[in-house]
């Protein structure tokens, strides 16, 4: 079973549980994606309700994108979750997307190192 695709047909009803990794790979997937490394765990319920699918997803780890200040890579927390119930129209249930867009917006708006952190030499051009 490929990450984030279940297959209806192969769900027991009532609880089932899963645990993925978004990783690099996982990210390169996605077009204009910002991000340059990850490491996210995704767990995963899901409960089989017949014609719709109930998801609980939480999401924790690490993503790495380039600081907006200086460029050099930032590794920033991950830590959200969503709720959702899909009525899904074909055999399978993609959850790709949705684990993209959730881990995307948990992001903070401006992505910069912490007071010091930044690359100095870059800074010092910045600075002039």
């Amino acid at each position: 079973m490929q990450p984030f695709i279940v297959k209806l047909n192969d769900l027991k009803a009532g609880a089932n549980h899963f645990e993925w990794v978004a990783d690099d790979e996982f990210f390169a997937g996605f077009e204009n994606s910002e991000v340059l490394g990850a490491s996210v765990k995704a767990d995963v319920k899901m409960a089989n309700r017949g014609a719709t699918v109930e998801v609980e997803c939480a999401l924790t780890g690490s993503v790495t994108v380039p600081c907006d200040r200086c460029l050099e890579d930032l590794e920033l927390p991950v830590d959200t979750s969503f709720e959702e119930t899909y009525a899904p129209e074909s055999d399978e249930l993609d959850l790709s997307q949705d684990v993209y867009d959730f881990v995307m917006i948990s992001l903070p708006m401006q992505r910069v190192h912490e007071e010091g952190g930044c690359n100095e030499d870059t800074i010092k051009y910045i600075s002039k």
